[in-house]
């Protein structure tokens, strides 16, 4: 019951409806409604002018409510994962396999606003998890990009041209109210409406 209420007071239905526009053409394949946008993390209790590692650290105190906001099949695999390039260290954020999806989906958090070159980074994450962590059965690893806002001009032309299964999508750490999410999802409806009629 209590999962109910959260998943009502969060606009559960009206984020899975907006679904996520600013998807790889890789992952349009998908069903839609796997992936949110926005994510609500009100769960967290952090302060204004939080870091990343702040950010990170209260999502894995707060493991469970995470995995119930970003979905079903989601399996933790680890924070700070190491992979190694070369001679270097790197260390992404949140390291999940997705049961359903067969594959690794790794969660990159930034605490401003989307900025084009956080996808090259994300890219280069996921071609090394592809090339030595996932094994020969599982599907090629997605990335979620996700960002304390974002302007959707930027993020469309960053996306024009990627081919690696990445999607870019907002947090918010605290409810945002039905209303803006119902206009939202209007301005999806007219979009969509509008684009069907040229």
């Amino acid at each position: 019951m209590r999962d109910l209420r959260r998943q009502l007071n969060t606009g559960s239905f009206e984020r899975f409806m907006m679904g996520n526009q600013f998807v790889s053409t890789v992952l349009t394949q998908l069903p839609q409604g796997i992936f949110k946008d926005p994510y609500i993390f009100e769960f967290l209790d952090l302060p204004e002018g939080h870091s990343e590692k702040d950010l990170e650290k209260a999502l894995i105190k707060n493991l469970q409510k995470f995995i119930l906001e970003v979905g079903k099949g989601f399996t933790y695999m680890g924070n700070q994962y190491r992979i190694q390039v070369g001679n270097k260290d790197y260390y992404t954020d949140l390291l999940f396999y997705h049961r359903d999806l067969q594959c690794l989906v790794l969660f990159e958090l930034k605490i401003q606003e989307f900025e084009p070159e956080f996808l090259g980074k994300l890219n280069f994450y996921l071609e090394a998890l592809d090339r030595d962590v996932k094994r020969s059965f599982e599907k090629n690893s997605i990335g979620i990009l996700l960002c304390k806002g974002k302007d959707n001009e930027v993020v469309e032309y960053s996306m024009a041209r990627n081919t690696s299964p990445a999607l870019i999508a907002d947090y918010e750490t605290k409810l945002i109210p039905k209303n803006i999410l119902a206009k939202k999802l209007n301005q999806l409806v007219e979009q969509f409406s509008n684009s069907e009629i040229q």
